[in-house]
């Protein structure tokens, strides 16, 4: 990294805290809590949670801040990424891309908090001129040509993509895009979303796309390269969004742009320039003033058309076999048609039976006998909503970042429902709701062993344990009952024994007070899963 360049990611860094240092005050006083001064982000963080748990939880937050639940998971979440990244910092320290793109995409979300509670006066602007904003349609347009390009690539015969896809979402689908898009070319029928969601599912990127990415400086702002990419193109998705209905791009919106760009196109620039892709994404920015605006005459139209495009990228393409869930509604009023068909039929074989009676020669001359039977209208059935259809309701999309989000603010009830909607969990997710004691949500997973889907989990769990232990923190009941339910299996019992004894040897060798807790440490955590 060059000086200047460093330098100029200092600059961005410390605008960005200013911002959140003065969105800090206003937001804290809408939560009744009483400050002079923002501080970091960790700080600010810590508040939040305590005005939580003075207002009585999430909802009464998310309220007075005007956002629905999804929003506010969105916001905390990216505001924990944050502090993670960035636990403390002082002027002038160095500051990673990682750090700064952190940074943007929080005051990104104050901007959309702003927008929602008007009570919010804080600036985030900075003055940008015209040659930004015509620099974002650029980068915009060449990274949705670099995914039609790089599926192309993987799928360069038309016939074999079209069944492909047909296999991946449906035929509907197929013959929609088709429609829409330019003669013998399907992916010009595809929503931008569409298109990021055919490289990014798991399945696929795996297959066609993950050598082309492997950058070891590059999408590394999340744990894996594909989820870094993922959250990055949905994050794109939504300033296209704003772009095709002529939107001007804040500064924060244009500085994450700058980054996605060089995160995304640089691995695939140097695949290029190795020959490993005939994709050039220098090539696709190389584009005149008259292109440019066909492009995007030609988006603003489609979006018109399909009304914008509102589906976020997901973690993995749903299947064709996985039918939407009908809403209450729906159900509600097939259930009810199938009832008074019902209805019908009865009354029908009630005339018929009425006829066959009086017709008869065996009939009795007067039906003055006969004791009609009442009939008793059928009471309309209501089910109750799926937890999928709860969640939903409650503003939260199927999504494992949001069951993440849920975990770390210790939601009990919002857990239950992914578990019992079928939502799989990971060991490693549980490791800060751990350190913060959210026991109640900590209960409901455990309460769905079956649903822990990590191969091999124990390793991590018991080394970030370990340090946490080793600095301070206790052996709780809670984490005793999930090394118990998980990691207490041979393999593990006898990994951890050579632990012990290893962290004994270093004890006998230097018997100074941090091995003697280190072999503390260890020996509590053999204790449990022996």
């Amino acid at each position: 990294m060059t000086l200047s360049t460093s330098h100029s990611i200092n600059a961005q860094f410390e605008y960005c805290l200013g911002i959140i240092r003065h969105a800090s005050v206003e937001i804290l006083a809408l939560l009744n809590v009483t400050v002079t001064e923002g501080k970091d982000p960790r700080w600010l963080l810590e508040q939040i949670d305590n005005a939580r748990l003075t207002l009585g939880g999430w909802a009464a937050v998310a309220k007075r801040l005007h956002l629905n639940d999804a929003e506010m998971t969105e916001f905390t979440l990216r505001l924990r990424l944050l502090q993670q990244r960035v636990p403390q910092y002082e002027s002038g320290q160095e500051v990673t891309p990682n750090q700064l793109m952190a940074a943007v995409r929080f005051v990104t979300a104050l901007e959309h908090l702003r927008l929602q509670q008007p009570a919010l006066t804080f600036n985030t602007e900075k003055v940008e001129d015209d040659e930004s904003q015509q620099q974002a349609h650029r980068q915009v347009r060449a990274l949705e040509l670099m995914l039609k390009a790089l599926i192309q690539q993987a799928w360069p015969d038309p016939v074999r993509l079209n069944n492909h896809l047909k296999t991946l979402f449906n035929a509907d689908r197929v013959r929609r895009w088709l429609k829409q898009g330019e003669r013998n070319d399907i992916l010009s029928g595809m929503m931008f979303s569409e298109l990021a969601q055919m490289v990014v599912d798991k399945k696929e990127f795996s297959r066609y796309y993950a050598p082309l990415f492997s950058d070891r400086d590059r999408l590394t702002l999340l744990v894996e390269p594909r989820k870094t990419l993922q959250t990055f193109l949905d994050d794109i998705r939504q300033i296209r969004n704003a772009l095709t209905v002529q939107q001007q791009l804040s500064g924060a919106q244009l500085t994450l742009l700058d980054n996605y760009y060089a995160q995304i196109a640089g691995p695939i620039q140097r695949a290029f320039e190795e020959g490993r892709t005939r994709v050039n994404p220098a090539g696709l920015m190389a584009v005149d003033a008259s292109e440019l605006h066909a492009f995007w005459d030609n988006a603003q139209r489609r979006d018109r058309q399909t009304g914008g495009d509102l589906f976020e990228v997901r973690d993995a393409i749903e299947k064709p076999t996985q039918r939407a869930p009908r809403t209450p509604e729906e159900r509600v009023q097939l259930i009810s048609g199938a009832l008074w068909g019902a209805v019908g039929v009865m009354a029908l074989a009630i005339v018929f039976g009425g006829f066959w009676l009086v017709t008869s020669d065996n009939a009795p001359a007067s039906a003055s006998g006969v004791t009609p039977v009442a009939q008793t209208a059928p009471q309309e059935i209501k089910e109750k909503p799926s937890s999928r259809e709860t969640l939903l309701s409650k503003g939260i999309t199927w999504d494992e970042s949001n069951l993440r989000a849920a975990i770390d603010r210790n939601d009990a009830s919002t857990v239950r429902l992914f578990m019992q909607g079928g939502m799989d969990w990971k060991l490693a997710w549980t490791e800060q709701a751990q350190s913060a004691k959210n026991d109640a949500a900590l209960d409901v997973l455990l309460s769905y062993p079956t649903r822990m889907v990590e191969q091999k989990p124990c390793r991590r769990f018991i080394n970030t344990l370990s340090h946490a232990m080793a600095a301070g923190e206790p052996l709780t009941p809670m984490r005793k009952a999930y090394l118990d339910a998980f990691c207490a299996v041979p393999a593990v019992v006898d990994r951890q024994a050579r632990e012990v004894e290893r962290a004994k040897r270093r004890a006998q060798a230097t018997p100074d007070a941090s091995n003697k807790r280190w072999l503390t440490v260890q020996t509590a955590i053999y204790e449990v899963i022996r």
